[in-house]
């Protein structure tokens, strides 16, 4: 109930956000990551800053930020021979410095939080490493906000500690379909639906 009403102050927060700091995000696709940090931080000036906000897997990023800076971005990102690049319809610059707008008060909402310290392994995706202790865990959520998700990074992370099967719970199979970009070596299985229990 805890997690569940976290997630609820969040999605409020990040509404909220775009409301009095409003941005863009967009997909690129086939663009090294490097590079395209390096055309997000020439896109970017000071009063406006466009950054990767996802790293779903090779050759599929999310970049996000105030959209004059996304724009130039997006111009960079096909003049350096992006596959696709396009924005994406949402109305908030998520996993951006747009989002330190609500940063005090989710940081307030996670402190609040009944966090316990993990007693199974859990990889956060700020640092793409273990979060063991309540402070690791809440300084992992609390800087979600801007912060990148290191989603590829996060999934190596767990296949170099001999991890092979993964499971995704959802109700679509899209983490299982990023796995096998990030290595194919390893067993994605997704439980979304009823009938993906049977059998």
């Amino acid at each position: 109930a805890d997690g569940l009403r976290l997630v609820r102050r969040r999605g409020e927060l990040m509404k909220y956000a775009g409301e009095i700091a409003p941005g863009g995000m967009a997909a690129i696709l086939g663009v090294d990551i490097l590079v395209l940090e390096q055309i997000c931080a020439q896109a970017s000036t000071t009063a406006e800053i466009v950054q990767v906000a996802n790293d779903n897997c090779p050759g599929q990023v999310v970049i996000s930020g105030a959209m004059p800076a996304l724009e130039r971005a997006l111009d960079l990102a096909k003049a350096a021979g992006a596959r696709r690049a396009v924005p994406l319809a949402v109305s908030i610059a998520a996993h951006s410095p747009l989002m330190a707008a609500v940063q005090a008060e989710f940081a307030a909402s996670v402190a609040d939080a009944a966090i316990t310290e993990a007693g199974t392994p859990v990889v956060g995706n700020v640092q793409a490493t273990p979060l063991a202790t309540i402070a690791d865990i809440q300084a992992d959520l609390s800087a979600q906000l801007t912060s990148r998700v290191r989603w590829t990074e996060s999934i190596q992370f767990l296949i170099d500690q001999g991890v092979t099967t993964f499971v995704e719970l959802g109700s679509r199979n899209v983490l299982t379909g990023l796995l096998r970009r990030i290595d194919r070596s390893v067993k994605g299985f997704s439980l979304g639906e009823p009938k993906d229990f049977q059998g």
